[in-house]
């Protein structure tokens, strides 16, 4: 919850309020935060904080985010302090550095979760509104610059992984997963 508050003050505080509340206002304002990482980790939030299924992989990519945003903020501000040169600098400078690893783990754990949910529709738990939304959230993490390099390289190594043997033992399944490729690339 609490990223979710932190993703949606950042948005108000990086691009205000839409200028009028009519449709073509709310529009145009939309669009240009559609594709923020603010505003995918604000719904990635709200899809699990109103969620009935307790899935604590969906903590990994808060904690990782979370994990850069305090790693940054102690560097910033605490830079001088001898308390965080000497026991905090080290791990802060090993996470600044290190952003694609957290980043592309963030995106596979976000697509692992996917899966999750899919897998989550045959128990007396399932949400196939919160399944197909989350799904749209991976479609839009995939096409968004901000995200898009992790997710295409995460989807890339699935699809290496996946096809030979479709291909091979199970043929019948090119014609439903070609549909799923074509409605994703939309």
């Amino acid at each position: 919850m609490g990223t979710a508050c932190s993703s949606l003050y950042s948005l108000y505080s990086l691009y205000g309020k839409p200028r009028a509340w009519n449709l073509q206002a709310v529009q145009v304002w939309f669009q240009s935060v559609i594709a923020t990482k603010d505003f995918m980790y604000f719904i990635y939030c709200l899809t699990f904080v109103t969620s009935q299924l307790c899935l604590k992989f969906a903590l990994i990519p808060i904690l990782c985010r979370a994990l850069e945003h305090v790693a940054k903020f102690l560097r910033r501000n605490f830079n001088h302090s001898s308390l965080y040169r000497k026991y905090l600098e080290e791990a802060c400078v090993w996470v600044e550095s290190n952003t694609t690893t957290l980043s592309i783990l963030s995106s596979q754990a976000e697509i692992g979760l996917g899966f999750l949910l899919i897998i989550s529709l045959i128990s007396w738990q399932r949400n196939i509104i919160q399944t197909f939304m989350y799904w749209q959230l991976l479609k839009l993490m995939y096409h968004a610059p901000v995200t898009a390099g992790y997710h295409q390289s995460v989807w890339a190594k699935i699809g290496r992984t996946v096809h030979p043997p479709v291909h091979r033992y199970a043929p019948f399944l090119n014609s439903p997963l070609s549909a799923v490729q074509r409605w994703w690339f939309r």
